[in-house]
């Protein structure tokens, strides 16, 4: 691709707004884009760069704006109902897509539209943040060390505090419940329905299993058929978590998940960046072969969770720019290799044990 401009869609949200002070920092000149003229350009006006406000309602006006576009960084969420609009736009105006989403659906719509994007030579890559570089690098690592596995469980433990944009996602799972992958399927299983003891790098702690990405997309990365995601909980909030189940009927109500929403918007804002710089993340991984009695279990530390998401996504962002291969949908892992997340400021080596 000979042509360099990237486009940062959703730039006036709180991980938008960092990506794209982080590239103009780089010495990389970004159009800015978003829904709101009145939003993008004071932050364009500062920065000294070019802002196109835009909405995802019209494919064709949307593909116009980007036939000249190399990279879309997408940061407008929720991405359940803007991932798959500018995907397409991407398809047919020849731009490679990237996006900080942890939804699963999100996930599984572009691997349904791997067809589509090898045809029109464009990626498709999802997920090129904390959701959900760390995990699936590790994932693809593990896998490597075990070929033969069959049992896949992924973990992070952090101190780092939600934005707004990752907050709304957490709302939206409320409605669904939790959700593993068993025999090759995704199956929903109740909030707070599976629980461990495990150690992610700071001593053991309960964990309780969480609807993460990686249920679709270490799946996509390794093919092993079972997996689990895990996130330490204290065991009183674990039951709480529980006694939402019985209310998962009315949370999913469209009315109630707009009035949480707007809590978020009120009272919900990203850390600053002197919590993040003092906030890491461990990230555990665990794989399994029962039938011949193998395990093996890996680490990696990171930084937080919103640095991870501003430095890979420009680090995926580079490597596109300069991309020659096939289109399609990837993972991470699968586009860029599992020692990405190795390459990230903060980040440390993936370190594989039996332990």
């Amino acid at each position: 691709m000979n042509n360099k401009q990237i486009l940062i869609y959703g730039a006036y949200g709180y991980t938008g707004e960092l990506i794209a002070r982080k590239a103009v920092a780089r010495g990389l000149k970004p159009i800015l884009s978003g829904r709101s003229a009145v939003k993008l350009q004071p932050l364009a006006n500062e920065l000294g760069l070019s802002a196109i406000a835009v909405g995802l309602d019209d494919e064709e006006v949307l593909a116009r704006t980007l036939k000249d576009v190399a990279v879309v960084i997408h940061c407008a969420g929720p991405f359940s109902a803007t991932a798959e609009p500018m995907m397409r736009a991407c398809i047919k105006s020849g731009t490679h897509y990237q996006d900080i989403t942890g939804e699963m659906a999100v996930y599984q719509q572009a691997h349904a539209m791997d067809a589509e994007a090898k045809a029109a030579g464009v990626v498709l890559c999802p997920g090129t943040g904390f959701d959900v570089i760390p995990t699936d690098c590790l994932a693809a690592a593990l896998h490597k060390a075990m070929t033969s596995a069959t049992h896949l469980t992924l973990g992070f433990d952090s101190d780092s505090g939600l934005s707004p944009g990752t907050a709304k996602t957490s709302i939206e799972s409320l409605g669904v419940g939790g959700a593993v992958r068993r025999n090759g399927k995704i199956e929903v299983i109740p909030h707070g329905g599976l629980t461990r003891t495990i150690n992610f790098g700071r001593g053991e702690k309960f964990a309780v299993a969480i609807p993460w990405g990686d249920v679709a997309t270490a799946y996509y990365s390794t093919e092993i058929p079972n997996i689990e995601v895990y996130v330490p909980m204290s065991p009183r909030r674990a039951k709480k978590m529980q006694r939402l189940n019985r209310f998962r009927w009315l949370l999913r109500m469209q009315w109630v998940q707009k009035w949480l929403k707007s809590k978020v918007d009120k009272n919900v804002q990203g850390p600053t960046e002197n919590q993040r710089a003092e906030q890491k993340t461990w990230v555990w991984g665990e794989v399994r072969n029962d039938r011949r009695g193998e395990r093996r279990v890996g680490r990696v530390v990171t930084a937080n969770g919103y640095d991870v998401t501003v430095h890979g996504s420009l680090a995926v962002m580079e490597f596109l720019l300069d991309y020659e291969g096939k289109g399609g949908y990837f993972t991470p892992s699968k586009l860029c290799g599992h020692q990405l997340v190795e390459k990230l400021p903060g980040s440390g080596a993936i370190k594989i044990g039996i332990d």
